[in-house]
């Protein structure tokens, strides 16, 4: 599907669970024309895609519900551009630490995801992360229950790190991948849709209309 330059892109957002109307307002501040998904009908006739955050494996027990699995990774791999979020991130990648035998992945992304890396609920945290390609300075980002990326493939950009809220007293440093891109894919550990900060999403409005 073609928009045409300047136009304001129909981007999706995964409406099956998760924080569906956070990404909508953001996407629509963004410059995108934001359209709910949860039918293959609507998913064609999308420019762009958003996986949000939620409940990963809930959320891949719902594309197959919904039959929307199979529609989603050929136009991935057809090149739809998508950007994951949290669980959205978990969703694109192409291998999962820690997660369920039964959980369904889209594999976008060339990388390896850890689930619940940075722990529980209770251990969320926020953090100022440079974000490479992003002006403006570094970008807040909320962390909860997030993963990170343990391992990125060769053609897959980092975007952003953080340092392990675990990390020893020592001063010893793990900086664990939280943003990644590769191609059209976008995905981010934490919750830009959380905060007031549009510049993610702005970034993948323009991915959009370039694709």
């Amino acid at each position: 599907m073609a928009t045409a330059t300047g136009a304001r892109p129909a981007v999706g957002v995964l409406a099956l669970q998760g924080a569906v109307r956070e990404h909508v307002a953001m996407l629509e501040s963004a410059g995108a024309r934001a359209v709910p998904v949860r039918r293959p009908a609507e998913l064609s006739r999308v420019d762009g895609l958003v996986l949000p955050g939620g409940e990963s494996t809930a959320m891949s027990r719902l594309l197959e519900t919904f039959e929307l699995l199979e529609p989603l990774r050929e136009r991935i791999a057809g090149g739809l551009p998508a950007f994951g979020s949290c669980a959205g991130m978990i969703l694109l990648a192409r291998q999962v630490l820690d997660g369920r035998p039964d959980q369904r992945q889209l594999g976008g992304l060339d990388v390896v995801v850890r689930r619940n890396a940075f722990g529980r609920q209770v251990d969320s945290f926020e953090a100022d992360l440079p974000f490479a390609g992003l002006p403006g300075g570094p970008l807040h980002a909320v962390f909860i229950r997030a993963p990170w990326v343990e391992k990125a493939g060769d053609g897959v950009e980092v975007l952003a790190t953080v340092a392990d809220p675990e990390d020893p007293p020592d001063g010893t440093r793990a900086d664990r991948i939280v943003a990644v891109r590769q191609g059209a894919v976008v995905a981010t550990a934490f919750h830009p849709e959380i905060t007031r900060d549009e510049r993610v999403h702005r970034l993948f409005v323009e991915l959009v209309r370039k694709a």
